[in-house]
This record gives C-alpha cells, sequence and structure tokens, in this order.
C-alpha cells in the first residue's frame, strides 16, 4: 500500500491488499479523481480517516441487458407516481445521501471534502445525479461517475420513501446506454437487481 504524494500518479491495482485498499493520502483534485476512475480506483474513507483508495478483486457490476426487475417492480413503475430526472438537482441528492444512516457505519464517508469535490467534477460534466420524485418532493436518488467510455460508475444512492432508490435506479439504467454499471463492492440491495462480481481484470479490460 503506497502512501501518495502531489504527483497525480497510482500504482498498479495489483498492488491492493486483499480487501481491495490501493494506496492512502493524495488529495481529491479533478485530475486525480478522473485518473482514479479511469485506473479502476475509487475513494471511500471516513471523516477520521485519511483519504483511501480502494480497487477490489473481485468487482461488483450490473450489465445492464442483466438488468432484474420484479414483477411487483414493475406494477409500481407502470403505475408512473414517481417522476424521475437526470442532473437536476445534485447537490440535494449528494447532501441526501451523506446524511443517510447505514447499519455498521459510525460516520459517513462522504465527507464535506467530498461533497465539494463531486460537486466540482459535477460542474466539468463527469458527476451525474438522477432524482426521483414524488409530488414534487425529491423522495430518492443516486450519483455517480460518467467515464465517457459507456461506464457509470455508481457512488450512493437514497431513499426516503420506499422503492425510490430502485425506481431511480431501474429507470436510469433502462433509458441509458451504458455498457457497464460499476457498483464497486458487493450490496444485497443491487445483487437482487441484477449485479454480479467478475475480478478485477475483466473490469479493467472493459473500462
Amino acid at each position: 500500500m503506497r502512501v501518495l504524494t502531489n504527483e497525480i500518479t497510482f500504482p498498479e491495482v495489483t498492488q491492493a491488499t486483499p480487501e481491495g485498499l490501493l494506496a492512502v493520502g493524495g488529495d481529491l483534485s479533478v485530475e486525480r479523481l478522473v485518473l482514479a476512475y479511469k485506473s479502476g480506483i475509487f475513494p471511500w474513507f471516513e471523516s477520521d480517516q485519511p483519504i483511501l483508495w480502494w480497487s477490489p478483486d473481485p468487482r461488483f457490476v450490473l450489465f445492464p441487458e442483466k438488468l432484474k426487475v420484479s414483477k411487483s417492480m414493475r406494477q409500481i413503475l407502470r403505475k408512473a407516481a414517481f417522476k424521475v430526472t437526470v442532473n437536476q438537482a445534485f447537490s440535494q441528492v449528494i447532501e441526501n445521501c451523506a446524511a443517510i444512516k447505514r447499519d455498521g457505519q459510525q460516520d459517513t464517508w462522504i465527507t464535506q471534502e467530498m461533497i465539494l469535490a463531486y460537486t466540482k467534477l459535477h460542474e466539468l460534466g463527469y458527476a451525474k445525479s438522477v432524482e426521483v420524485w414524488l409530488d414534487n418532493q425529491l423522495v430518492g436518488g443516486l450519483y455517480g461517475i460518467d467515464l465517457g467510455n459507456g461506464v457509470f460508475c455508481g457512488e450512493s444512492m437514497f431513499t426516503k420513501t420506499s422503492n425510490a432508490s430502485k425506481i431511480g435506479f431501474i429507470t436510469f439504467v433502462q433509458n441509458t446506454n451504458y455498457r457497464l454499471i460499476d457498483c464497486q463492492v458487493y450490496t444485497k440491495h443491487l445483487a437482487s437487481l441484477g449485479a454480479e462480481e467478475i475480478s478485477r481484470e475483466a473490469f479493467l479490460g472493459l473500462l
């Protein structure tokens, strides 16, 4: 595991620990973040930690053609009670993702430093948000990085109403032309939607 300097470089991902931890330190500049995502690396750390950079093996991904939509979810989608938009409320989405309490986490990993960095990425066209509205109220959403190569790297999602984040995710996947959605690490929630583990080598090949 390498300690990063001011130089915008990363070690080879094969140098990551078995858990996927590759490097520590550096900064959250646009240049470093873009290089990270293009190299199959992402930051993930809590407020009392230094910046930690990860490249796990295996990688958890969704191939859009393998998206699973349950019968009950199809019924909810047909009712069209929810409105889904893209890039209409990025700041609200990332702030809500930061505020959500998650099992097993003492603190949010979406620190103010992260919010500022990803807002800058959004302003430059790299970060996207998906918003889910019910009666003109924001009830769910997600955000992530668009590499411009057919890969969307999902970062976080939130929901305030049952199924809202699922509605946003499913609608986004079905109405875009991505080859791959990077979900980073396993979650039961995304596995139920068809995400699967592939080797880091295979993931890098798809990048």
